[in-house]
């Protein structure tokens, strides 16, 4: 069942090792066969070296397994709440990733200081608000879904392909779950930037919505230009 898609969600997985975002069993990607209701997502725990197509999990849009051996990763209920919230998407990546989740840990989001951060992000890579005890207690990995949500009221997913969980990590997504990954290793590229850039001088400042809005606009939206296209 969705060989190609596993297959593809294998790939995102391995690629997040090969950039240095995941040590360890750290991190997960998924990706959605719409056509189908039916996501692939990495196993929990398997180190990344002994994984094959077949240890993908396939769930229904509910969290529900549909076929697999093993168990799916512990954030399958965060990637399938990203899934029904945001219809375009079709891959999800979760990482720890050293400096964007500094930026989680610090309770920042990352502004957006340059055109490199704009070509992808339209503005700051946001962060969520902290989880309640309650929320915490309870369906912890569905309630970071819900508190993702929430911060992405009013943005495009598309012109804002991640965030920052307060305390956690990162989260990022986009129209497959390659881009997803490669979305992914370009938030912690940004992140290390901005960290290096407020080392440097703690006053910078964003830069303006029209230099933001020129960078982003010509490679996203209906008068993008970028490339060959």
């Amino acid at each position: 069942m969705l060989d190609k898609l596993r297959a593809e969600v294998l790939a995102a997985n391995l690629e997040l090792v090969r950039s240095g975002l995941v040590i360890f069993t750290f991190g997960n990607a998924s990706g959605v066969s719409r056509d189908e209701g039916l996501v692939a997502i990495k196993p929990s725990g398997v180190p990344y070296d002994k994984m094959t197509p077949d240890d993908m999990v396939i769930t229904d849009l509910a969290g529900k397994v549909v076929e697999g051996k093993l168990r799916p990763s512990s954030d399958l209920a965060t990637h399938v709440a990203l899934y029904r919230a945001f219809p375009k998407i079709g891959g999800v990546v979760h990482t720890h990733s050293r400096h964007a989740t500094a930026w989680a840990q610090a309770g920042r989001e990352i502004p957006c200081f340059g055109t490199t951060h704009a070509d992808y992000f339209h503005g700051p890579v946001p962060l969520t608000r902290p989880l309640s005890a309650a929320e915490i207690d309870g369906d912890y990995e569905g309630n970071t879904g819900v508190a993702i949500i929430e911060r992405m009221k009013g943005l495009d997913p598309l012109g804002c392909p991640g965030v920052l969980v307060h305390g956690h990590a990162p989260f990022a997504w986009g129209k497959t779950v390659h881009d997803a990954a490669h979305l992914a290793v370009i938030l912690e590229e940004l992140a290390a930037m901005a960290w290096m850039t407020v080392t440097i001088n703690p006053d910078t400042k964003p830069i303006s919505q029209a230099q933001r809005d020129k960078h982003h606009f010509r490679k996203h939206g209906p008068k993008a230009h970028y490339g060959q296209g």
